[in-house]
């Protein structure tokens, strides 16, 4: 695996030069050729939020990651995602956020591409996660690697990009933040919505929508009455971490009954996988009026005054 090492002076050189380049349109999903040539130019942050789930921490970004990005910890809790009332998913306050964003380098013209292991749709979900809080601040300057660090890097064969070892850091920025709140979906918001047959749509395994298995965080097993079941695994191609195109996504939603446009609310239990399906729904078949549950099953089930459905009891 060829290393490559880039001297801080001239990081900071290329992070503080004046040229920003996100003046062009910002798309959903970038190519690993796309981040090898871009990830070191000005105007660009490559985020680096490789976790245990997906077979990464900060140590193994030490050893090997995109030249130039910078890591945070997507799995810390109080970061990313913050446990409220038992509920492990929900949004940290916006104040929190602001910080943490800054404090990687990244300011509003900055465009950020966020990468993971790449190693299964439950890893990419955790991209998408990001991806969906940049989003929902405000922040329209923020792209996925499609294939996360898997495809980079090209596990198995000679690698036909570099990599840079040890720590990037970052010089802090000033991120504001203009928060859309019709991205998020709440509690209340939801049960609106089952009441009034809007599209609900359970990105968990079937296992865990059916009520066979009970994920450790929620209370009761099953699912939001009248939820449709889109699995996350279905999302990437054999569950990996290469995203469906558009036309294969559409021919599964058909199956799913779930309609690729008009109000749309993702779940799942912590609103990880539910943002990958966010993501598929909002990004890459374009329902701008899809949302995210940040609650997700591990809120609503802590609820007794609110139902669940089973198909298996």
């Amino acid at each position: 695996m060829k290393t490559l090492v880039i001297p801080m002076f001239s990081l900071a050189a290329t992070l503080l030069s004046g040229t920003a380049f996100a003046a062009k349109p910002v798309p959903p999903l970038v190519s690993p050729g796309w981040i090898a040539t871009h990830s070191c130019k000005p105007g660009v942050v490559t985020l680096d939020v490789r976790n245990p789930i997906g077979g990464g921490n900060e140590q193994t970004y030490l050893r090997g990651h995109i030249p130039c990005a910078v890591y945070s910890d997507y799995a810390q809790n109080g970061l990313w995602r913050q446990d409220i009332g038992g509920a492990p998913g929900m949004v940290p306050p916006i104040s929190e956020l602001r910080t943490l964003i800054g404090g990687l380098g990244i300011d509003n013209r900055t465009h950020v591409v966020i990468y993971t292991a790449g190693t299964s749709a439950t890893d990419m979900a955790s991209a998408a996660r990001v991806f969906w809080t940049f989003k929902y601040l405000g922040d329209n300057n923020v792209s996925i690697l499609n294939g996360g660090y898997a495809a980079y890097i090209a596990r198995g064969r000679t690698p036909l990009y570099p990599v840079q070892t040890g720590l990037v850091k970052p010089i802090p920025k000033t991120f504001k933040t203009h928060v859309k709140p019709r991205l998020l979906a709440t509690e209340a918001e939801v049960e609106r919505a089952m009441r009034s047959h809007v599209p609900l749509v359970d990105n968990r395994p079937s296992s865990q929508y059916l009520g066979v298995n009970l994920a450790p965080v929620d209370k009761r097993r099953g699912t939001i009455p009248g939820a449709h079941n889109v699995p996350e695994s279905w999302l990437t191609i054999n569950d990996g971490g290469v995203f469906r195109t558009p036309a294969e996504l559409t021919k599964f939603y058909k199956v799913a009954g779930v309609p690729i446009a008009g109000t749309e609310i993702n779940f799942c239990n912590t609103a990880q996988w539910a943002a990958l399906g966010w993501f598929a729904s909002y990004e890459l078949l374009g329902n701008k009026k899809a949302k995210l549950y940040t609650g997700s099953m591990s809120q609503w089930s802590r609820n007794p005054a609110l139902p669940i459905e089973k198909q298996i009891n």
